[in-house]
């Protein structure tokens, strides 16, 4: 199980969340060229993917693009 499916697994998610945000997650992480999942950037990727997706943002590609600028501000 990814690391994604861990974080959402006990929150009340519809499956067509949970579909964009997985899309949103594996955009992500080929614009961050992050090929190693065991790498600790991936959690933290996951976790502003969720974050924006709960934000009511429902397009994958907008959800990589404003997590991805979340994460350049670290």
């Amino acid at each position: 199980m990814g690391i994604i499916h861990q974080l959402i697994q006990d929150a009340a998610v519809e499956p067509e969340m949970v579909s964009r945000i997985t899309k949103a997650y594996a955009q992500t992480l080929h614009a961050l060229c992050v090929k190693d999942r065991d790498d600790p950037l991936t959690e933290m990727v996951a976790k502003k993917i969720i974050k924006v997706a709960q934000s009511g943002v429902h397009d994958p590609a907008e959800i990589s693009a404003l997590a991805i600028k979340e994460l350049e501000v670290w």
